[in-house]
């Protein structure tokens, strides 16, 4: 006699279905809930308008008074409008060249550039090892600290006349000048870097037996980059500052040189192009090491 066993639908006996099976018996399976997109945040009007505005009326109020001094300027004073179309004129064709003494902006400021980079390159071979060197050692901060604080505040172009006695020629004495007023910043700064350098990491290093490359490459350098990247940003200030006056005494091709010819000629315009185009350079100069500054710069993380 075969008997039959009935299971109720509430017997525990009875295995449950595992996740992906009996699809199509009223297995519901649970799905990840979407994630909501980002919103991006409400533009600021105020803050906008407050970083536009301000730089907006600064030109304004540059043009406008400008504009009063044109109008009442008995000797011909060029307004905005003329200047502007000059501009025009001028850098529609900035590399043309009709020799040695004719040639467009875009090679002058070239030139000055080519000079700029010279005298920096040498100033920074020589300034930035000098100033670790005199940060490092007592003896020798104590020997040069004197002469530097005799020789930085000489103007530049007090340096000009010994280096055309020198170098016999006007382009190395420009060259020159950059040179010996750009390497006080980067001498100074990298100085006062490394003697700020925490007393504890030169004592790890004493107690280690470091080698002076070693507390070079590890301790100093690492420690002393912000500062010297600040010496060099100054430097280069500096030289661009200083080779527009070597120019307009020693001639030949450059920016400065370009300033006093076209006094020479009486255009006006031209010399009120050539200091945008000068103030615009040393802008982007110095917005280009303020950021390569800020790379290399480190914050401490609060907790």
């Amino acid at each position: 006699m075969v008997s039959a066993v009935f299971h109720s639908p509430m017997d525990a006996s009875l295995p449950l279905p595992r996740a992906g099976e009996g699809r199509g018996e009223g297995v519901v399976r649970a799905e990840a809930a979407p994630h909501p997109k980002k919103q991006r945040p409400p533009l600021d009007l105020r803050a906008f308008w407050m970083r536009v505005l301000p730089p907006l009326a600064g030109f304004g109020l540059l043009v406008l008074i400008w504009e009063l001094v044109a109008m009442k300027s008995t000797t011909g004073f060029p307004s905005p409008l003329a200047t502007w179309q000059q501009a025009l004129t001028v850098f529609s064709d900035p590399f043309y060249s009709k020799g040695p003494n004719d040639q467009g902006v875009g090679w002058n400021v070239l030139s000055s550039l080519q000079r700029v980079a010279l005298g920096f390159g040498l100033a920074a071979a020589v300034g930035i090892p000098a100033g670790f060197a005199i940060g490092r050692f007592e003896f020798l901060s104590r020997m040069l600290n004197p002469l530097i604080s005799l020789l930085r505040p000489v103007s530049p172009l007090a340096w000009l006349p010994i280096g055309l006695l020198v170098f016999k020629g006007a382009n190395p004495a420009a060259i020159w000048t950059i040179f010996i007023c750009s390497i006080w910043p980067m001498v100074i700064n990298t100085a006062v870097g490394v003697q700020r350098v925490p007393s504890d990491y030169m004592n790890v290093a004493k107690v280690l037996n470091l080698s002076e490359w070693k507390i070079f490459t590890k301790i100093l350098f690492p420690a002393v980059l912000p500062y010297m990247l600040t010496g060099v940003r100054l430097a280069v200030g500096t030289a661009w500052l200083v080779i527009v006056a070597a120019e307009m005494l020693t001639g030949g091709v450059g920016i400065g040189f370009w300033v006093w010819d076209e006094w020479n000629n009486l255009n006006v315009a031209n010399i009120i192009i050539a200091i945008f185009v000068i103030g615009i350079v040393g802008l982007v100069l110095e917005f280009a090491l303020i950021k390569l500054a800020t790379a290399f710069t480190f914050e401490e993380v609060k907790s």
